[in-house]
């Protein structure tokens, strides 16, 4: 039995916990304080960290799904297609590294989110201990989040880019999901779930809720069913004849968001962690962002040219044409 070791209002917390769901593996849930100390057993002290059958603690969403991968190989979140395994992978790195700043965006720029999501965040916590304590803890915790929005790449002038990127994300999910839930199949992939739990917290705060639920209703709407797909028995779209058939408009057009946005910001991080600079600047859309270096995205990047490199002739053939399209490309050639 596997444990998560999460929070409600965490992303990754709810990636994980909707993948295990998906994939049928037995764990338990665990969040607020019954968690804390969990964060003791592993080397950077975030969530979600899992608890192993064999009693090992193990974080970071992204290897822990390639871990699950190799242990347990029934329902897979890879598609076998290594094409559609490459993108797939690619648009979760992108929900993880840039959606999220959409998450803490909007989750922390405007007071009516820092109150009532601070409060919740900490209710969720406790667990109880009393409305004045828990609103102290929830005001404490409300004043470190507004302290780090610039370091995370979240200030107020950013965020006209986030709030332009996290729309056309929302736009070409609603016009996909009336028609089907994944993306490569009638069965999801990580991609489905790293864009879900980025989403996820967007579906719960106020402003961008009500964003959801006006402009974005079926996506809105699909979150819960992304949440528990543990009934689902769906297939692939390689496995059903389609090795060949064209990949979905919302692929095309979350990869030109990764491919204006995305790749971009992770040139620019990396050049200036080489500089020795400690911020970087971009131009997309037509509007700037600037945030300070952030050595994991370093290692993201690096990730990122290492799985395309060792793509096969057929998967490249299938893979570079969109790629190119969408502007992805040429990163994941760079040296």
């Amino acid at each position: 039995m596997y444990t998560i070791n999460g929070a409600l209002g965490s992303p990754y917390s709810m990636k994980m916990r909707a993948l295990m769901r998906y994939r049928r593996i037995p764990h338990l849930w665990v969040h607020g304080a019954d968690s804390r100390d969990a964060l003791s057993k592993v080397k950077a002290p975030v969530i979600p960290v899992m608890e192993y059958p064999d009693g090992t603690f193990h974080n970071d969403s992204t290897p822990l799904i390639y871990d699950l991968e190799a242990r347990h190989a029934e329902r897979s979140v890879i598609p076998p297609d290594l094409a559609c395994a490459f993108i797939a992978h690619l648009i979760e790195d992108f929900a993880d590294e840039w959606v999220t700043k959409a998450m803490f965006g909007y989750r922390w720029l405007e007071e009516v989110d820092q109150i009532q999501m601070s409060r919740w965040l900490a209710f969720d916590a406790m667990k109880g201990g009393g409305l004045a304590t828990s609103q102290a803890f929830a005001e404490q915790f409300r004043a470190r989040q507004v302290g780090r929005m610039a370091i995370v790449g979240c200030a107020a002038e950013n965020f006209p880019l986030i709030e332009a990127s996290t729309r056309a994300i929302l736009g070409a999910l609603e016009a996909h999901v009336v028609d089907r839930h994944c993306l490569f199949g009638t069965r999801p992939s990580l991609a489905e779930f790293g864009m879900y739990g980025q989403l996820s917290q967007l579906g719960v705060d106020p402003t961008a809720q009500a964003m959801m639920r006006k402009d974005y209703p079926y996506s809105f709407r699909w979150l819960l069913h992304i949440d528990d797909m543990s009934g689902i028995n769906g297939e692939w779209d390689s496995e059903n004849g389609g090795v060949d058939a064209p990949f979905a408009p919302i692929i095309t057009a979350w990869l030109e968001q990764v491919g204006e946005i995305y790749m971009p910001f992770l040139l620019a991080n990396a050049a200036a962690m080489e500089a020795g600079e400690e911020t970087f600047s971009i131009t997309a859309m037509g509007l700037p962002y600037r945030q300070g270096v952030f050595k994991y995205q370093v290692k993201c990047l690096a990730d990122l040219r290492a799985r395309y490199a060792a793509l096969d002739n057929a998967a490249r053939a299938k893979v570079d044409p969109l790629l190119a399209q969408t502007g992805c490309l040429h990163a994941l050639l760079s040296e």
